[in-house]
């Protein structure tokens, strides 16, 4: 952890003041523009040298997204995806039979993967309603069961699941993790699941296109590698006309060549937060939740997040009674706040770089529809 960056942790991005959509879409650094554009520019004047030296950005994020996930500091046990749903994919067909409990309320990332798997007779999913508390799960096991597959923080709400306390209840069984809300922003302890998923777009802030899996020697044991491609075997650049062995490794998940340029952005966006530390941009995060929650309570908000922070990340769900969402929307993007809006509430979602400023932003938004 180095605090000493966190004071000018917000100097790396231009995202306006009141931008709380960071669940959705984070806005990149100026690290990840400046990766970007060097990647592009070299690669318009390329020569004998280019690719393989703009393919080095793949070792370079691997590296750090092994050291922030806590697997094995060599990166062999992480592979780059172009999002998490290839992962999530990728796990789940992985899996040649069994029940896998998922929460019925997940985002549908999670949900898709084993419908597919149970339609082809592979591992069929078992729904668990509510919060998937280590007593839910544990309360649903039975011997059939082979793997839980969850997100480490819930979309709409926040919720971060008890990863360490769930590995405990589950045992030797594979827990796949959807790490997408909340890696880099949340110090969870990572290495207790098998298989970390997760996009850059959100809060890595790395761009779209960008992502990764890590996976546990338990997970490489025990899934099958289905949907390996030809960047996923030994000798990869042996073109002999036979079929090789699967990568002995996460690569074994690579289906085809990714792009460097996005791996460029990805490794930019690691190394910052890297740089900062987790517990540093956790805790400013947790600060900027806190005033948020002041807030909204102040104007009559119900909160649907929970409100104490080590059962949350960095969403904020509430709505306002007898208000339309849509009119609430209305008042702060007329505040210059982004918000996500749902059906019958709205999220706020801060990062590191968001001020205080933004608060403000949403207390006069509210104060208006007075």
């Amino acid at each position: 952890m180095n605090n000493h960056g966190l004071p000018d942790y917000a100097g790396h991005f231009t995202e306006p003041e009141g931008y709380l959509d960071f669940a959705r879409y984070g806005p990149p650094s100026r690290d990840v523009l400046t990766a970007t554009a060097e990647a592009l520019a070299a690669s318009a004047h390329a020569d004998h040298t280019t690719v393989n030296d703009l393919m080095r950005a793949d070792p370079a994020a691997r590296a750090a997204a092994a050291r922030l996930t806590g697997t094995a500091p060599d990166g062999e046990h992480v592979v780059l995806l172009p999002n998490a749903s290839t992962g999530l994919f990728h796990a789940a067909f992985g899996l040649a039979e069994g029940t896998v409990l998922v929460p019925s309320g997940d985002f549908p990332a999670n949900h898709y993967p084993w419908r597919r798997t149970a339609a082809l007779g592979r591992a069929v999913p078992r729904w668990l309603d509510g919060r998937p508390t280590p007593e839910a799960i544990r309360a649903a096991l039975t011997d059939d069961v082979s793997a839980v597959s969850l997100s480490a923080v819930d979309f709409r709400t926040g919720y971060r699941a008890d990863l360490a306390a769930i590995r405990e209840v589950i045992g030797d069984r594979l827990l796949i993790v959807d790490a997408i809300q909340g890696f880099g922003i949340a110090d969870l302890p990572w290495p207790a699941a098998d298989v970390i998923v997760t996009g850059g777009q959100k809060w890595l802030r790395a761009g779209w296109g960008t992502g990764f899996a890590a996976l546990s020697d338990r997970a490489l044991e025990r899934l099958e590698p289905t949907l390996t491609g030809w960047t996923g075997i030994e000798d990869v650049a042996l073109f002999d006309d036979r079929e090789h062995p699967v990568a002995p490794g996460a690569a074994r998940w690579s289906i085809t060549n990714l792009s460097p340029v996005a791996a460029a952005a990805l490794a930019a966006a690691l190394e910052l937060v890297e740089r900062v530390g987790v517990p540093a941009i956790e805790d400013r995060v947790a600060t900027r939740i806190d005033q948020l929650t002041d807030t909204l309570r102040a104007h009559g908000g119900e909160i649907l997040s929970p409100l104490a922070r080590h059962e949350r990340a960095g969403i904020l769900s509430f709505r306002l009674p007898d208000t339309d969402p849509a009119h609430v929307a209305k008042a702060l993007h007329e505040h210059g706040v982004t918000p996500s809006v749902r059906a019958d509430s709205v999220r706020l979602s801060a990062h590191a770089s968001t001020t205080r400023a933004a608060v403000d932003r949403v207390h006069a938004a509210l104060r208006s529809l007075r």
